[in-house]
């Protein structure tokens, strides 16, 4: 079998160290944990490269992170020559797991190449990767993170100088210089001192941080409402261990927000995320610690960032006094009204604007820009499919880019970034509860103003974790029943279009993704995820009342779920 043939070729190789061998040996004769970490090389999904630390080709480690950026630099000189080799990479890290030590493995394999790198003096917030890469003029960008994913896991994104996250053709040229590696020991690489002094690896300074803080903040829509109410006004912000407490309390602080409490259990960085099970802004769990402190402080809003700072989660009261979370979609559909009526209001809102969404997001935003005559525009899962059309729109000035979202709590609001930003969407949606709070009501209350003149929007997911060679072919097996299967009804209730993405349709790549939509508009779509062993069920319903739009999307995700069950 080739993995043991691979397992045995890194016991024995030289070039691998100690470290690595001792790990090995741990799992001798393990048959199955040796096959997981050897029957595949970790590949690009959704965003980049994404993994369990550990020993193996499928696994986050030194070795797998050098043959990655030494694809990417024969990538970059491929593509640009000397050009590419000049502007350089940029490199940024979070606070997991050997960040520190990948970020400098990047530097110094790329810099081996010629390539020229910045690197922070410490962690950063990925949205401002995504900035300093344009503000530099790079050719490329890293970001060493895993996101929201558990404590043993890290990963590698990869930026191209639109600083966007890679699209698929340029990550499937980059693996297949991934392939064409297959002897690790030749793979060149460079002492960190020799690259600093040969001018290779670059220190970046606060300059940097200051611009980035400077674009966000030129984003602000209503510092007279701020000013109004800043001394009562309070935000409970916690950075769940992660990049987001210094450049968020920045940016509050410097529009004029007076009262942002952190949460104290939560502002360090932490490589374990002791205080959550997940680090994931999209689970209420994950904001206890936030609510607790809001609850104690009497706080009018709870804001919560993943690891890596591009993802944001809201928790508000509603009408019975009990703090709630609000969905990505919830959050998403309200800064769509909130930017679009302040720019209406100011008459800057552009003719020929568009807020862009992806296909698994709902259409409550959707309706609320309509009402303002403004386009909205549908993209694949992922942002970087958002940054593709920023960067097209600015090329053709066919639209005018002001917002866009996705339902898995990612906003960018203005193009200084070209990923989700929690920086910027942390501060818009302050301010935006600021203004509602101006108003008398709370956030929660302007959320129902919406369903009372739009519509009640509901929507649910639901992932299945499968690990390991036998949870992606169940993965698969779920993905062809639902592919080959018609399934013309579900509840009684009639499927008017299939949406198959795998051929190519409504003007998007291929993707491995299928949505069903039904006569009542409620719909539902399944995808396996591009950065996990999971496979995704989105589900929503619409209608006039929340009693029936919440029994509609129970009954789908009950029929549906039961299917699934089955296979």
């Amino acid at each position: 079998m080739e993995y043991l043939k691979i397992y045995e070729e890194w016991l024995n190789n030289p070039y691998f160290d100690e470290e690595t061998k001792d790990e090995l040996l741990s799992i001798k004769g393990d048959e199955k944990e040796i096959e997981d970490r050897f029957y595949k090389d970790l590949e690009f999904g959704t965003a980049g490269l994404r993994g369990v630390i550990g020993s193996g080709t499928n696994r986050m480690n030194k070795y797998t992170i050098r043959r990655v950026s030494f694809a990417l630099a024969n990538y970059i000189i491929k593509k640009t020559g000397e050009e590419g080799k000049k502007r350089g990479v940029v490199i940024a890290h979070d606070n997991r797991h050997k960040s520190r030590e990948f970020c400098l493995e990047t530097a110094k394999t790329l810099s081996a190449c010629g390539i020229k790198t910045y690197i922070f003096d410490e962690l950063r917030a990925t949205p401002q990767l995504s900035f300093a890469l344009r503000y530099l003029n790079a050719i490329s960008g890293v970001v060493i993170t895993a996101s929201h994913n558990p404590p043993e896991y890290n990963g590698y994104k990869v930026y191209w100088e639109d600083g966007a996250q890679i699209l698929p053709h340029i990550a499937k040229e980059i693996i297949e210089e991934v392939n064409k590696i297959d002897d690790y020991s030749k793979i060149p690489t460079i002492d960190e001192k020799e690259a600093m002094d040969k001018g290779f690896i670059n220190l970046l300074d606060e300059k940097v941080d200051t611009a980035f803080i400077e674009a966000v903040k030129e984003k602000s829509l209503r510092s007279d409402i701020i000013e109004k109410v800043a001394d009562n006004f309070k935000i409970v912000f916690t950075p769940l261990h992660g990049t987001g407490n210094k450049p968020i309390r920045r940016a509050l602080r410097e529009i004029g927000f007076k009262n942002v409490l952190v949460v104290k259990e939560q502002e360090n960085p932490d490589p374990n995320f002791s205080t959550v099970k997940y680090p994931n802004p999209e689970e209420k769990e994950a904001l206890k610690l936030g609510i607790e402190l809001a609850k104690r402080e009497k706080a009018n809003l709870v804001i919560g960032t993943d690891p890596d700072c591009d993802r944001v989660g809201v928790a508000v009261k509603n009408n019975e006094g009990e703090y709630i979370c609000l969905t990505g979609n919830q959050v998403g559909a309200l800064l769509t009204n909130y930017i679009l009526e302040n720019l209406s209001k100011e008459n800057k809102l552009p003719k020929n604007g568009v807020v862009i969404k992806t296909i698994v997001t709902s259409e409550f935003g959707s309706e609320i820009a309509r009402s303002y005559n403004i386009d909205v525009l549908d993209t694949l899962t992922g942002f970087k499919f958002i940054g593709e059309k920023i960067k097209e729109f600015e090329e053709t000035k066919d639209k005018t880019y002001i917002f866009g979202y996705e339902e898995s709590y990612g906003y960018l609001c203005g193009t200084h970034a070209r990923d989700k930003d929690g920086v910027v969407a942390a501060m818009l949606i302050s301010e935006m509860a600021a203004y509602y709070y101006s108003k008398d009501m709370s956030l929660y209350e302007g959320l129902i103003e919406l369903y009372e003149k739009y519509g009640y929007y509901k929507e649910d997911l639901k992932s299945i974790t499968l690990k390991g060679k036998e949870g992606q072919e169940k993965i698969n097996k779920v993905i062809k029943y639902f592919r080959e299967n018609k399934i013309e009804e579900v509840n009684n209730i009639k499927v008017k279009e299939f949406k198959d993405y795998k051929k190519g349709i409504d003007n998007l790549p291929k993707a491995d993704v299928l949505k069903f939509i039904l006569e009542d508009n409620s719909w539902f779509a399944i995808r396996p995820s591009g950065t996990e062993p999971k496979i995704k069920f989105y589900f929503a319903s619409v209608g006039k009342s929340k009693e029936d739009v919440e029994s509609n999307l129970n009954n789908l995700v009950s029929s549906i779920m039961e299917k699934v069950e089955k296979i």
